[in-house]
């Protein structure tokens, strides 16, 4: 894929002639639901150094809150290199995926960029934390879709599940993520363990699993629980809505401002104070 940069023109080249790179907070899966969000509360808080990826061009409105902003592909290593290039990422908020119901249409695809483009980003992590001498903080949105239960019966049973139950999902979107939240952990406790120059804790990973997610501002764009908001969306316009799931369906929903919130608490949490790397919400 081609890749191409929208710079401020305030930013030097920092790839360039060894110039001194600024920190920056790299924002992937950018221009989707929670990233617009996710961009405007930090960008509120104060954050200048956001750094944003998408597949697509971000809206004007939110290159605004930006300090740079690239277009291209997570898989693409040599766009990650040219960030890791110009900015000492400290922060990391991993948003791009390949969701649910498409994945089950190109697995190998979904695998390929929920998986190994993950991979990409935790490897470029840790080589950043260890260059510039500074833990760097991963965090995750995984997705209630690592859970999988064998029959309705025993769903019907359960009652409230725990993060560490049931963890056997059906659909690749809920296997990538498992992976991931596996992978994530690998990363930050035990990355090249056996080698001579192993250093264990430069990585701060932090993985927080959503529920269905309605957002008022942006449609949604190929999750399972979906069905939500479009019936949301389609009822403030006027529109029938046709559902694509069991009248006796039920799963847990929040809207995106507290899904926003809750990242950004598990993001600013002190290390101290958290007692494992997994975190499920609810509304």
């Amino acid at each position: 894929m081609n890749t191409y940069i929208n710079c401020n023109p305030d930013v030097p080249d920092l790839a360039a002639g060894g110039a001194r790179r600024s920190s920056g907070v790299l924002i992937t899966g950018a221009g989707g639901e929670v990233g617009h969000g996710l961009i405007k509360a930090l960008h509120a808080q104060g954050y200048e150094q956001i750094v944003a990826v998408d597949i697509r061009e971000l809206p004007a409105e939110l290159q605004s809150c930006c300090r740079e902003t690239f277009v291209g592909d997570i898989c693409d290593a040599a766009l990650l290199g040219r960030m890791m290039a110009r900015y000492e990422i400290t922060e990391i908020y991993h948003l791009a995926a390949l969701l649910s119901t498409r994945s089950e249409f190109v697995p190998e695809t979904a695998h390929a960029v929920n998986v190994d483009g993950t991979i990409n980003l935790l490897r470029l992590a840790h080589e950043q934390a260890r260059s510039h001498g500074q833990v760097v903080k991963f965090i995750y949105p995984s997705s209630i879709a690592v859970y999988g239960m064998p029959d309705l019966k025993t769903k019907r049973a359960a009652g409230a599940v725990a993060e560490d139950q049931f963890l056997e999902p059906t659909t690749m979107y809920g296997c990538n993520k498992l992976a991931c939240e596996h992978l994530g952990r690998y990363y930050a406790r035990h990355y090249r363990q056996l080698a001579q120059d192993a250093v264990a804790g430069l990585l701060d990973f932090r993985c927080v699993r959503y529920p269905g997610l309605i957002s008022p501002d942006t449609l949604p764009s190929g999750g399972t629980s979906d069905y939500g908001p479009e019936m949301v969306h389609a009822a403030a316009s006027g529109r029938a809505y046709k559902c694509f799931v069991r009248p006796d369906t039920r799963i847990p929903f929040m809207m995106m401002p507290k899904a926003i919130e809750a990242t950004l608490e598990l993001g600013a949490a002190p290390a101290g104070n958290l007692t494992r790397c997994v975190y499920n919400i609810s509304s």
